[in-house]
């Protein structure tokens, strides 16, 4: 008969499917890492209040020895691919911005993205379009999907603005290069450029608005558990 310790019984008791719940929180954090294309700066508070927004409770300790043994922190990792899919083919909008968010006058150079939540009711996508000039949300979109008529809404609100012949930029998603999107463009008389393949920093001031609209308030919120209508408010309200 095999003879345990009391002590050695209770540590078993307490590590019992420890291995199954790593790999749940384990999938999480990469679903999180891959929903942003520059995302490298994720740490293990950060990821913390990730998954405590997705309704998600662990130690910083268990989060960085799992971070650790997955290589996602202080290693070199692969470029996880942004929220919208690029189109290969759309190659025809040049990159009229190269990374330099700067702007002599309003109206000029915007800035486009999207990005998602969880909310108790399904994932609210949130589609804003930013000036360069002063950080401005000129428009603001959200939608319980990510489909180009999301996108061409955002851009329909920029008419109460002077934005003949501004600058909008944004990644290469299939929205972006859709046909009616840039009839949209084409209606305003807005240029569109557009960030090269797999560079996320071509788009890092928008990449930055949304992390700090999530730092300082999607991921102090429960939203995992609000519905999207009351997200909604709580985002345009913060804008």
């Amino acid at each position: 008969m095999l003879e345990v310790s009391e002590s050695g019984y209770y540590r078993y008791l307490k590590n019992k499917g420890k291995p199954e719940k790593d790999t749940l929180l384990s999938d999480e954090m990469q679903k999180i890492l891959k929903e942003h294309p520059c995302n490298d700066n994720y740490g293990a508070p950060r990821m913390k209040q990730a998954l405590e927004q997705r309704g998600f409770t662990a130690g910083l300790r268990r989060i960085t020895r799992i971070m650790r043994e997955h290589g996602w922190l202080h290693t070199p990792r692969r470029r996880p691919k942004g929220l919208t899919k690029a189109d290969p083919a759309a190659m025809a909008a040049e990159n009229l911005i190269k990374q330099d968010f700067s702007a002599e006058e309003p109206f000029r150079k915007l800035l486009t993205d999207i990005t998602q939540i969880q909310c108790a009711d399904g994932k609210l996508y949130i589609s804003p379009i930013l000036d360069c000039f002063n950080g401005e949300v000129l428009s603001l979109c959200m939608r319980d999907n990510m489909k180009k008529e999301l996108c061409i809404d955002t851009v329909q609100a920029l008419k109460r603005y002077p934005v003949k012949d501004a600058i909008l930029h944004s990644d290469r998603g299939s929205q972006y290069t859709s046909a009616a999107f840039r009839e949209t463009l084409e209606v305003l008389h807005i240029r569109q450029s557009l960030s090269g393949v797999d560079h996320c920093y071509d788009n890092a001031r928008m990449e930055s608005f949304f992390a700090t609209l999530k730092k300082e308030l999607l991921y102090r919120l429960p939203t995992y558990r609000m519905p999207m209508e009351e997200v909604k408010t709580r985002v345009f309200r913060y804008v």
